[in-house]
């Protein structure tokens, strides 16, 4: 009988947990660019997924990596998926990617998750991408039990990293680093007409971390969608200028942040009116500002893979947490790794237990019919308690024996005749 390779939830016997992707190590802003994935795409993408037969699939696509995390059996189908819903090629994937498989791409989940090989160590925004990729995945019937609970498992350990240490204190995201630059080179930031272009998730968390930082209280916001906009600077007493007086807000501004998520340049030097000196921050991957602004001698032009760069003392200390957040990881990795192997033979366990159940069935009824006042009940009471002592016997024989387990499940199988449909 061939063995199911259950330990990453599948049932072919060629299927494995797949991390397939890049980012910010290898791969520039450019040409991580060319493999983001916005909202539509990352939902066409899972539907051609869930056409070709993949069972399982999570995407996560930021500003410093694109991934996806899938039960295939060769990862060249999700490398395919991938490149099929961007603009990058397989040839231009695989000078900059990585492909990790089973255990190893275990351990690579548990680290994107939690921060540790963020480009800002520590940075928790990435645990809320993973959240909104597994529930995007369930949506679309593409979270498998073994998937569903390694997620939950990253996200237990990011939660318990975060109370328990202090990795996510001080700069722990692109929007927190961008205000730290700011607050570096920018003299007098509190005076400064700070303008703030886009308004998403990056976008908004910038804006808390201007206010709350700067102390400056005269941010203005632009947003293509004005609605939207207000809707922020209700929140925070800001003020809201029409996407129309883009120029001319652009020209005010000492600092322009970009962040708004689009997949081509909003910002050229065609816009540029300067008088005086203007950073501007590029916060989006794909890069949100043309490289051609930087030919207008007023500009100083950063984007977040600058902010990459800044070290602190804030940054110092978290890395003095990252053993013992890696204790954390290692803990539930341990718990989880567990569970996976428990679930490897499982199928064994409930085709012995019926298969024990079919001998009892067919006992009590010959000794019903032989026995006169022959107290079924019990009978049916004491076998099946020896049946579940004999399966907790099995069962932990072969948790402790994981080295050759598949040489234990291959003789119980042949031992009690248990077919393939029932293990």
């Amino acid at each position: 009988m061939k063995s199911n390779n259950t330990l990453n939830g599948h049932t072919s016997p060629e299927a494995n947990l797949y991390v397939i992707g890049l980012n910010y190590k290898k791969a520039d802003a450019d040409i991580r660019g060319h493999f983001s994935l916005s909202d539509v795409a990352q939902t066409e993408l899972l539907k051609q997924a869930k056409q070709n037969g993949i069972s399982s699939l999570i995407v996560i696509s930021t500003c410093n990596r694109t991934e996806l995390y899938g039960i295939a059996t060769r990862p060249e189908e999700l490398i395919n998926l991938l490149c099929a819903h961007t603009n990058g090629t397989v040839e231009e994937f695989q000078k900059v990617s990585y492909v990790c498989k089973d255990k190893e791409a275990v351990s690579h989940i548990f680290r994107v998750g939690t921060g540790l090989d963020s480009q800002i160590l520590g940075d928790f925004e990435i645990i809320s991408q993973l959240r909104s990729g597994m529930k995007r995945s369930k949506e679309h019937g593409l979270l498998n039990a073994y998937m569903e609970r390694l997620t939950n498992s990253v996200i237990q350990a990011s939660k318990r990293i975060k109370n328990e240490t202090q990795l996510s204190s001080g700069v722990t995201s692109v929007s927190f680093a961008a205000v730290q630059y700011i607050m570096a080179h920018v003299p007098y930031v509190s005076d400064k007409n700070l303008l703030l272009f886009g308004i998403g998730k990056i976008g908004r968390n910038t804006c808390e971390n201007l206010l709350k930082h700067t102390k400056n209280d005269h941010i203005t916001l632009i947003n293509r969608t004005k609605v939207k906009a207000e809707e922020v600077a209700s929140k925070f007493n800001l003020i809201v200028r029409d996407y129309a007086n883009i120029h001319s807000e652009i020209a005010r501004a000492d600092v322009l942040i970009v962040a708004t998520g689009a997949q081509h340049p909003t910002i050229s030097k065609e816009l540029l009116f300067l008088k005086k000196p203007l950073l501007i921050l590029d916060l989006s991957i794909p890069k949100n500002v043309s490289d051609d602004v930087s030919d207008n001698e007023f500009v100083t032009l950063v984007h977040l893979d600058d902010l990459s760069k800044v070290t602190d003392q804030t940054l110092e200390q978290r890395q003095s947490q990252v053993p013992q957040a890696e204790r954390i990881i290692a803990e539930i990795e341990k718990e989880f790794l567990s569970w996976a192997e428990h679930r490897r033979f499982a199928p064994t366990i409930k085709a012995l237990k019926t298969k024990l159940s079919e001998i009892k069935e067919g006992e009590i009824d010959f000794h019903r019919k032989k026995v006169e006042g022959f107290n079924t009940d019990q009978a049916d009471m004491i076998s099946s308690r020896i049946i579940h002592k004999i399966t907790t016997h099995v069962a932990n024989h072969l948790k402790n024996t994981s080295n050759d387990s598949e040489e234990s499940i291959e003789l119980i199988t042949q031992l009690f005749n248990l077919s393939e449909k029932e293990s």
